[in-house]
């Protein structure tokens, strides 16, 4: 049996989304830049898949511009947002449990002079607004705060964020990374009250190569890559079209089908928590588990790495975290506090549509084998 439970990570293309971009590809292949009859085409549906990805998250479609993913939504959103905002102050908030993509982007800026205050979570790896609140300068010019933790799936109160930073007077962008949100937490661009939201298509059944960054009507920012004036001048490039397309469509599906999807995440989310309490009671379960795909878990005294090497051997495949971590220790985790030994023997199992229950209690299964057969790490 094959089990993939590292869907924050990314997930299994859907059949549709996969028929869009090898159609695209095959018949649709024009510049949607170019003015002739293929190039007009190819410009529409375009415009289509803009329309799906902005009705998906209640935007306007002119507020939608394509990036190749989440990373360079969130580079385009902290560097772009800090270059034009630059004027008003060199301050910049974030969490301390940011994905690295908002992270790297802080450091740079940071060796360029610009001052950052990160924010620590609560025990249960969630950013308080009150926290954010205290961080606030009035020269602070850009707040960073993701909506759903990519290893603990802790839900932020970004709205209570955006608030608390307009009542703070100070000016300041919002931004929110909301790549695992898309299409499993409930969430309008209006209801969160930012100001830019980044989105990623591969994380919502679609392919990989795509994403985009919404932007407020009204909020200017500057570009970080420069050429053919393409997305608006925002992002220039030629557009990856067969994956932005079936990023489109992976969109208007999965928004129609988020409600069914999350109930069923939940469902199995909470069967394995279930069993797993059963069968191990030994596990520390890390967070609140607000997000209904992604459930982190630890064996003190076992080693992640030895865990995960158990249980592909097993045919199931997890994670120890972020997968742009590469095997280095877990900054969220280290920031919440947590003993060494939790850290060390935790892992990241995330769930998708296509999860099951029979999936779930296999896994269990096997991570007992694995507590039962495995030495602990002194």
């Amino acid at each position: 049996m094959t089990v993939y439970f590292d869907n924050a990570a990314t997930t299994r293309v859907r059949p549709e989304a996969a028929e869009t971009a090898l159609r695209v590809m095959t018949e649709v292949y024009g510049n949607p830049s170019s003015t002739h009859t293929m190039g007009r085409e190819a410009k529409k549906t375009l415009d289509r898949a803009r329309e799906s990805v902005a009705g998906a998250v209640g935007a306007s479609p002119d507020e939608i511009f394509f990036t190749s993913g989440g990373t360079e939504a969130d580079n385009l959103a902290l560097l772009g947002g800090a270059e034009a905002m630059r004027h008003k102050g060199r301050h910049i908030v974030i969490s301390s449990v940011e994905h690295d993509a908002v992270g790297r982007c802080a450091e740079k800026l940071a060796s360029e002079g610009w001052e950052v205050t990160q924010v620590p979570p609560d025990r249960d790896g969630r950013i308080t607004a009150e926290a954010v609140k205290e961080a606030l300068r009035p020269e602070t010019s850009v707040v960073s705060v993701m909506l759903v933790n990519n290893e603990t799936g802790a839900v932020n109160p970004v709205a209570d964020i955006a608030a608390e930073v307009k009542r703070s007077g100070c000016g300041a962008l919002v931004h929110t990374d909301a790549v695992q949100a898309l299409c499993k937490v409930p969430f309008t661009v209006k209801t969160l009250g930012a100001d830019l939201v980044s989105l990623s298509s591969h994380k919502i059944h679609g392919p990989k190569g795509a994403g985009a960054l919404w932007i407020k009507s009204g909020v200017k920012i500057k570009p970080v890559l420069l050429g053919g004036g393409q997305e608006g001048g925002m992002r220039s490039g030629t557009e990856a079209l067969p994956a932005i397309a079936a990023f489109g469509e992976a969109a208007r599906l999965g928004a129609a089908e988020a409600a069914e999807s999350a109930e069923n995440m939940r469902a199995v989310r909470g069967l394995t928590v279930n069993l797993l309490r059963e069968k191990l009671p030994e596990c520390v379960f890390i967070g609140a588990g607000d997000a209904p795909h992604i459930l982190s878990v630890s064996l003190p005294g076992y080693r992640s790495e030895v865990l995960m090497n158990f249980l592909e051997a097993e045919g199931i495949f997890v994670s120890k975290g972020s997968a742009c971590k590469k095997g280095a220790r877990s900054h969220v985790l280290t920031a919440m506090g947590l003993p060494s030994r939790v850290i060390d023997g935790a892992i990241r199992v995330s769930f998708s549509k296509y999860s099951t229950a029979a999936e779930a209690e296999y896994f269990v299964q096997k991570l007992s084998e694995a507590a039962a057969r495995l030495v602990k790490a002194k």
